[in-house]
């Protein structure tokens, strides 16, 4: 009966296979009654599309909100005959029998909030796998940093390693901001330490030495600890004043540490390189120069900072 009345009010449409009927954001004008075929409703990337058969409708929204957007692509399966019911038709229909509308527009609001909460289900799952993915991925992003910091960092100070040092001198040289100046910092008699107090406060030695390092670089410069306990310092933009106030205050940090009352067996001086770096040398040429000074350092009894003087 109901489907009698409806399509005496309403006009018939054929549509052929694939055709499209609407697509998703058009307005809606009409509802629809499939008579025969097929009829898909696509609702988007992620929700599943939904297949309606003979005397299924749909697009029962433009009765109740005038214009509305279509929440769907509408698209034939098949060969399909509809029939379209506009809002003047629609009136007429109420008109007629409005018992029989009220009974369909219950019917209409009841499949209306059903859609609502499964589409609201949906989008709670989609929402918890969204969060699974992102710790999944904060997880992986994690365990990523840890592998650099592990491939880029020295274990026992956390300064940047030989690896990581040649990745920075590849950066600088591609970028053109090469490092101005560097420093060869070694501790002075560290196997006598190891000898004599063992090597955890010759660990200890190391770790505060690198905490001083750390302290005088800058976001372009670099710490790093070369191995056993020599390390270096490169620095961007500096002088040949710059770079002896930064030697002569790694010098005096260690002496505090060192003369402190109560201070620990691994407290020791440190003996420095310092040279000047020319951006037409190779890497290993200043380095060359930067260990004869440190050399000459350590000659002179250590606890200070030597310039290269070639």
């Amino acid at each position: 009966m109901e489907f009698a009345l409806f399509a005496s009010f309403g006009v018939r449409r054929r549509l052929a296979a694939d055709q499209v009927l609407f697509r998703r954001g058009d307005l809606c004008t009409s509802m629809y009654i499939i008579v025969s075929g097929a009829i898909c409703l696509d609702f988007g990337p992620g929700l599943p599309a939904k297949q309606l058969a003979a005397n299924d409708f749909f697009g029962e929204l433009a009765m109740l909100m005038e214009r509305h957007p279509r929440s769907s692509d509408a698209r034939a399966s098949c060969e399909t005959l509809l029939i379209e019911l506009t809002q003047e038709g629609f009136e007429q229909l109420i008109e007629q029998d409005p018992a029989m509308v009220v009974f369909f527009l219950r019917r209409t609001v009841s499949r209306v909030v059903g859609s609502e909460q499964r589409l609201i289900g949906q989008l709670s799952r989609r929402n918890q796998e969204l969060e699974a993915a992102l710790g999944n991925l904060y997880s992986a992003t994690h365990e990523l940093n840890h592998t650099r910091e592990m491939v880029y960092n020295d274990d026992l100070t956390g300064l940047h390693n030989r690896r990581s040092l040649t990745a920075y001198l590849q950066r600088s040289h591609r970028s053109g901001q090469r490092p101005q100046g560097l420093l060869l910092i070694d501790c002075d008699d560290f196997k006598g330490l190891n000898d004599r107090h063992g090597h955890l406060a010759g660990d200890q030695a190391l770790q505060r030495l690198a905490r001083i390092l750390d302290s005088v670089v800058g976001q372009d410069d670099l710490a790093c600890r070369l191995g056993g306990d020599e390390f270096c310092v490169l620095l961007c933009r500096t002088d040949a004043l710059h770079l002896m106030r930064t030697a002569e205050f790694i010098l005096d940090a260690m002496r505090s540490l060192a003369a402190f009352p109560g201070a620990e067996p691994g407290a020791r001086s440190v003996s420095i390189g310092v040279s000047l770096v020319n951006a037409a040398y190779h890497w290993n040429e200043a380095y060359a120069r930067a260990d004869q000074a440190l050399y000459e350092a350590k000659r002179l009894g250590g606890n200070r900072a030597q310039w290269f003087a070639g």
